[in-house]
């Protein structure tokens, strides 16, 4: 009784949809997590253009969530223009334009966590100045070489 025999297109799909995973209790809606795992992937390069994500059901069952819940996911990325489906295909990452696709999806996911960076210190009593020093001295870290408008 060794370990199931996986087809090469069942083995693609098992390592593209081992990238990701969804935490219940995190307070985000788990198709938003998805949305930020599967953009974050593509902006980086780990998801490439024209690569076939996992169906619908093989996702879901993967991640033990809803069928509609990906589904959702999935019709929001295509709304985005981040991923492309074709009835009987599957769905895919956008071929074309790719790139500046790829650009916005990072754009989106830095959005997001700087959003949760804010919601969290706000919820840590740190003020709003407070905060816009946080982000100057992270900046100032990060970019040490590059001017800055103190607005």
């Amino acid at each position: 009784m060794g370990r199931p025999v996986l087809r090469p297109e069942e083995f693609a799909e098992a390592n593209v949809s081992a990238r990701f995973s969804v935490d219940p209790r995190n307070g985000v809606p788990l198709y938003l997590q998805l949305i930020e795992q599967i953009k974050r992937a593509v902006a980086l390069g780990t998801l490439a253009s024209g690569e076939q994500l996992p169906t619908v059901k093989a996702l879901a069952v993967d991640l033990t969530i809803n069928p509609n819940t990906v589904a959702r996911a999935y019709r929001e990325l295509e709304r985005d223009r981040v991923i492309e489906t074709s009835p009987g295909r599957g769905s895919f990452v956008r071929a074309g334009g790719a790139a500046a696709e790829a650009q916005q999806a990072g754009v989106d996911v830095a959005a997001g966590v700087l959003s949760e960076a804010v919601r969290e210190s706000r919820a840590l009593g740190i003020d709003a100045a407070g905060q816009r020093a946080l982000f100057e001295r992270a900046l100032a870290r990060w970019f040490p070489s590059e001017e800055r408008d103190s607005t």
